[in-house]
């Protein structure tokens, strides 16, 4: 399910409809949390830019995907979206996942640890 709260340049999606999401478009899984965090768990091919980082490396950030943001629960990941969207990120490919990391796990959905080759 989307959602989009007043004054929120981004949609929030639940697990459920970010798997959805996940395993029928060409997205890009953004992991915005501190690199220990990453590597302990994360979502299967997500790229690691934490928060503190999504300003200067915006450009980093596919212009040609969906954006889903991620974090432990989806504050940092709600930061991020609203940074992206601050500079110049199209707010209709940025999404926030409610329920976070801990959620995908919870859903048993594919993780990896340890840093991404």
């Amino acid at each position: 399910m989307s959602a989009k709260q007043i004054q929120e340049p981004y949609d929030r999606i639940d697990i459920s409809t970010a798997f959805e999401i996940y395993n029928t478009e060409d997205v890009a899984i953004i992991d915005v949390r501190e690199p220990d965090e990453y590597n302990q768990a994360h979502i299967k091919n997500a790229i690691l830019i934490p928060v503190d980082e999504i300003m200067t490396r915006v450009d980093e950030l596919p212009s040609d995907k969906k954006l889903l943001f991620v974090c432990a629960s989806g504050y940092r990941s709600g930061l991020a979206c609203e940074m992206a969207a601050a500079m110049g990120v199209d707010t209709s490919k940025i999404f926030n996942i409610d329920g976070g990391t801990q959620g995908w796990i919870e859903n048993g959905h594919p993780t990896n640890s340890g840093p991404n080759p």
